[in-house]
């Protein structure tokens, strides 16, 4: 693999980030698209669906921004050449994917390049994003559940096609988003200008790398899904879209600091979660704390191998390097 001649590790560590980065982020933005539909579409139609906003999103950054596919989210994490401690990350990510543990990729990757300084400001931008999504989930679904029942899919025939093409279109525009922020996990490893030739080449790579995610189902990072209330249902998920795109669209615009949004994600589902034990009789907050629990535990391992992972690069590696 060649980027305007560049080899080597820089190569390794965009094919780990590609595939780290999707396996496990793509699944706050395709989970409830892919659980809502595999029923009843081949993973093959989900996955060109899938790719034709990705395409379009990540060509769109290319011209947009001279050739910078990560939506200027990297002004502050200046291009370094790529060394094995970097392509580290990735590969560590990809192990935590394969058990299913869904970390933030933004800590996990860009903290190998980014400084301390920066890291801090990543996490307080993070811990906002965490925090709003959770708030405004739990408003919105508080005020949702006096017409829509989360446990049990009510939908008229006659209106379930209409729900289906908002939530293709809705996963759509959410996929364009979270690739705003996200497509710097990737992008950190390539020159901040890429060519036409290399454009062509991270859209090949990452469609065909998202073509395997859809071929396993998400994999076991799916999970984080599945074991939410009526996150199967379009409906649902067609809601869940909608508010996750401005959450992300909102932070986006704030500054060009890149975030975890897997943060927001989580605090998204648990927001809707205890607003959902709120109103539901049968579904308490002494069931839904574990399942929150878990996923912020989650969160917090990543965070802690992202720090360890700065740790040693900055004081053991290149100890005069900050």
């Amino acid at each position: 693999m060649e980027f305007s001649g560049v080899t080597g590790w820089m190569g390794i560590g965009f094919i780990l980030a590609s595939y780290s980065v999707m396996s496990n982020d793509s699944i706050q933005t395709l989970g409830t698209f892919l659980s809502s539909n595999k029923d009843r579409f081949k993973w093959y139609v989900l996955w060109a669906a899938a790719c034709v906003p990705m395409a379009l999103t990540i060509a769109y950054g290319w011209y947009s921004y001279d050739g910078d596919i990560a939506y200027e989210r990297l002004t502050q994490i200046p291009y370094q050449e790529v060394q094995w401690y970097h392509a580290m990350a990735p590969a560590v990510l990809l192990l935590l994917t394969r058990v299913g543990i869904p970390v933030s990729t933004t800590f996990l990757v860009l903290s190998a390049f980014a400084s301390t300084v920066v890291l801090e400001k990543m996490l307080v931008k993070s811990m906002m994003g965490y925090g709003i999504a959770a708030l405004a989930a739990y408003i919105i679904w508080i005020v949702l559940a006096r017409w829509i029942n989360e446990k049990a899919d009510k939908l008229k025939p006659e209106s379930i096609n209409y729900w289906r093409v908002a939530q293709w279109i809705s996963a759509g525009w959410l996929f364009f988003a979270w690739l705003q922020h996200d497509m710097a996990n990737i992008a950190v490893f390539l020159p901040r200008q890429l060519t036409f030739a290399d454009l062509l080449v991270v859209i090949s790579v990452s469609g065909g790398l998202l073509g395997y995610i859809f071929y396993k189902e998400g994999g076991r990072i799916q999970e984080v899904v599945l074991e939410k209330q009526g996150t199967r249902f379009v409906r649902s998920a067609t809601i869940i879209n909608v508010v996750y795109f401005f959450i992300l669209y909102i932070f986006k615009e704030i500054n060009d600091l890149p975030m975890s949004t897997t943060w927001v994600f989580v605090g998204l589902l648990a927001g809707r979660e205890f607003a959902m034990s709120t109103v539901m009789k049968n579904y308490t907050f002494k069931y839904v704390f574990p399942i929150v629990a878990k996923d912020f535990g989650k969160m917090m391992l990543g965070l802690g191998v992202s720090v360890g992972i700065v740790l040693v690069i900055h004081y053991i590696i290149i100890p005069n390097g900050g």
